[in-house]
């Protein structure tokens, strides 16, 4: 009884497994040649049987005709026909993927996409997915880079489209993230939104890049430019030290990463920019505590940070001289003549910048 049992378990997964080894054997593949048109070969699942597989192959013949002489409207209706007609037949898929081409090259870039995205989203087993993709990436990188379309009664040119661009990017990723266009559409998603000045979306594209691929040949490209987009966020040293400090940290990551990247002298100027603009921040609330509210405390404080921020700066050796005015003044003693001398500075640059 138990034997039997066992037995009786195993049946499905024996038929799951036969049912998986005949699958290749039974696929069946839609083949073109001139002479022959279209035919199905290499296994008996075609969808159509009977007169409906004759009506559907005889208009996928008619179609190609008028694709090959030029007729490319009639063509794609007749494409449209039998991908509606037919939708769980062999020739759907095809006629869809004729259909994006056909577009593509009317420079019908929307509908073209829209095509192949129908193929995908239905049909993605289609042997033609990683063609597919690659028609998306290029339409997409296309659109981004200004392409337009179709003239619009053979005068006027059609629209740059570049949010429509970034839209086809993110649907590539949905697509196919494991793919080596994954990775390449989101530096483009980045590149793309600082064209348009959405800095912050750019910043996101960029972090979903290294979070996402980090071992992609991009992820050095993409900390770099982490990096300088943060320090394009930068106001000054009045300002929030935010961005300098994300900035810094890209930077950083960056060359500890990849110490052998020809971006590396880019990073470490970007780095010194940043650390110099984090210093001289410090430096400047340490003067306001120091000559405006003779906050020694607090003015120690701040002149110790710009110390640490950049040591080997110029901005380290001004914040030590401070260090001396501000211990000098809390003991009651006159500065030294260096110190002093930067004191009596400090009030006539205060007042050319307006910051106090």
């Amino acid at each position: 009884m138990r034997l039997l049992s066992a037995r009786a378990l195993r049946a499905p997964f024996l038929l799951a497994s036969l049912a998986c080894c005949l699958a290749p054997a039974l696929r069946a593949d839609l083949v073109w040649s001139k002479d022959t048109g279209w035919r199905v070969e290499g296994g008996a699942l075609s969808g159509l049987t009977g007169a409906e597989g004759r009506n559907a192959l005889d208009q996928m013949n008619r179609a190609r005709e008028s694709e090959e002489h030029g007729s490319t409207r009639s063509a794609y209706k007749t494409y449209e026909s039998v991908a509606k007609k037919y939708p769980n037949s062999i020739y759907a898929p095809e006629a869809l993927y004729r259909g994006g081409r056909l577009h593509l090259a009317r420079k019908e870039f929307t509908k073209a996409f829209d095509d192949f995205q129908q193929v995908l989203s239905r049909y993605p087993n289609t042997k033609r997915f990683n063609e597919i993709v690659g028609e998306q990436y290029r339409i997409a990188s296309a659109l981004l880079d200004g392409a337009r379309g179709r003239m619009f009664f053979g005068l006027l040119p059609g629209f740059v489209q570049r949010e429509k661009a970034l839209e086809y990017f993110e649907t590539i990723l949905g697509n196919a993230p494991y793919s080596d266009y994954a990775p390449l559409s989101l530096m483009n998603i980045a590149r793309g939104h600082q064209k348009l000045g959405h800095t912050e979306d750019a910043i996101d594209a960029l972090d979903r890049m290294i979070n996402n691929y980090p071992q992609s040949l991009l992820a050095p490209d993409a900390y770099l430019k982490l990096g300088q987009t943060h320090a394009t966020l930068v106001d000054g040293p009045y300002y929030d030290q935010a961005a300098t400090k994300e900035a810094i940290t890209y930077f950083t990551d960056f060359m500890l990463l990849f110490p052998g990247d020809a971006g590396v002298a880019a990073a470490e100027k970007g780095l010194d920019n940043m650390k110099t603009m984090l210093a001289e921040s410090k430096m400047r609330i340490g003067d306001f505590y120091f000559y405006k509210r003779s906050n020694f405390t607090a003015a120690r404080v701040f002149y110790n940070e710009a110390i640490t921020a950049y040591p080997e700066s110029p901005i380290a050796g001004r914040a030590k001289l401070r260090l001396a005015d501000v211990e000098a003044k809390a003991a009651g003693k006159k500065a030294p003549a260096e110190g002093k001398a930067a004191d009596e500075a400090a009030p006539k640059r205060k007042k050319f910048l307006g910051i106090f």
